[in-house]
């Protein structure tokens, strides 16, 4: 694990992203950590999130991304901290993102940002995905627009569980919808780096939750 990966698990732990404790996942789980990318609320967090997505897509998709999408409403900052965290690496970036409800005036439609066009290599941008609901519920609205190429998916953390079957979730979505599937971080990595450890005088990880999170994962990882 390098460095970059240790200061973005702080960085989410700072944030209050990145908790422990009770709560359930969006597929109806309960589990003892939970990564909620709604948490971000400064600028300074946002420009910092941006920069650990902008290295993440560097590092796995060099090249052949021609627009970041960002599903509603989460992905909305997303999208738009790393694009703009790309430009600043000097990869010009187009972003898009869908609204909840279609537009029945204007300019109408359920897009905005970037407009997309058949051949686009469209990179989705999400905090997480457990069951892979999301990303199942994305890809119809990208296809009905334009005929796309899916560049990948990029997450923040990876839970390294199940999905809707024997796989894990990015490796689910991956195989189903033939492509590249990755994560700055993955669970293995954040708790061989909080187990322990102190952050700001307090130990965010210790051996009560990481045996409830080997419980958790007995149940449902892969």
């Amino acid at each position: 694990m390098d460095d970059n990966k240790r200061d973005f698990i702080d960085f989410m732990v700072r944030a209050e992203v990145l908790t422990f404790g009770d709560f359930v996942t969006k597929s109806g789980r309960k589990t003892p950590f939970f990564i909620n990318a709604g948490k971000y609320r400064t600028g300074a967090q946002l420009a910092g999130l941006g920069e650990y997505y902008a290295a993440g897509i560097d590092r796995e998709w060099p090249e052949g991304v021609d627009v970041l999408f960002g599903p509603a409403y989460k992905g909305i900052p997303l999208v738009c901290a790393a694009s703009m965290a790309m430009n600043a690496r000097g990869r010009e970036i187009s972003f898009c993102f869908n609204r909840k409800e279609a537009k029945d005036h204007g300019e109408r439609g359920s897009l905005v940002g970037a407009s997309l066009g058949d051949g686009d290599r469209v990179l989705i941008v999400e905090d997480v995905t457990t069951a892979g609901t999301s990303i199942r519920e994305t890809v119809p609205i990208l296809r009905s627009v334009a005929d796309v190429e899916l560049a990948g998916l990029i997450v923040s953390v990876d839970r390294q569980e199940r999905g809707t079957g024997s796989q894990s979730a990015l490796q689910q979505v991956s195989e189903e919808f033939e492509m590249p599937a990755r994560a700055i971080v993955t669970l293995d990595e954040v708790v061989a780096h909080l187990h322990g450890r102190e952050i700001d005088g307090g130990v965010v990880l210790d051996d009560e939750l990481v045996a409830r999170i080997n419980e958790y994962r007995d149940q449902y990882g892969v």
